[in-house]
């Protein structure tokens, strides 16, 4: 069985002429392009520690197989906001599993795609907690019930946004959870 024990968020921004190559660039700045990158669904493990970018990296192996939660965008039109996000939402009883969110959108800010995700994973959480909701209220307005449910611990957001560039180069926004078995 294969459970991640530890998961660090990551995020990054690249331009260049070609897509690809743009994606390449935001997966350097974000730390992950020497790694072989699987994409997974969204559950948060169990036990699993969240642990700082730089820890992370520390514990992995260029070449190495990696599996993350991850959101991406691309334009090559010039000064189109383009935004990435993975959200976070964790339950008060650690041995229980959480959610992750990924939602990529085009014109919005960084904060109003960053709160979308976050809003995402823990309506999906509270969802499966049974914690009473009204989804048509403003997501600051849930979350204070979520919280005061004591049934959700925590929500978190890591969000890239960006205006395309202004001579129409390729510019892609990433924002990933990256799990590590270790």
């Amino acid at each position: 069985m294969t459970v991640p024990k530890y998961m660090f968020f990551t995020k990054g921004l690249g331009v260049h002429k070609d897509k690809l190559a743009s994606f390449e660039l935001a997966l350097r700045k974000a730390g992950i392009e020497k790694y072989n990158i699987v994409q997974v669904s969204s559950i948060f493990p169990p036990n699993c520690k969240i642990i700082s970018r730089k820890r992370g990296l520390a514990m992995l192996k260029p070449g190495q197989v990696i599996f993350c939660v991850m959101a991406r965008n691309s334009t090559n039109e010039p000064n189109r906001l383009v935004s990435a996000s993975i959200g976070l939402a964790l339950p008060a009883e650690k041995d229980r599993y959480g959610y992750i969110s990924e939602h990529h959108a085009f014109g919005e800010t960084a904060e109003k795609t960053g709160d979308y995700a976050e809003d995402l994973a823990a309506t999906m959480l509270a969802t499966t907690l049974g914690i009473d909701f009204d989804p048509e209220t403003a997501w600051n307005e849930r979350k204070q019930v979520y919280i005061a449910s004591g049934r959700i611990f925590e929500t978190r957001n890591v969000t890239q946004s960006a205006r395309g560039n202004k001579d129409g180069l390729w510019t892609t926004v990433v924002a990933a959870a990256v799990f590590i078995m270790e």
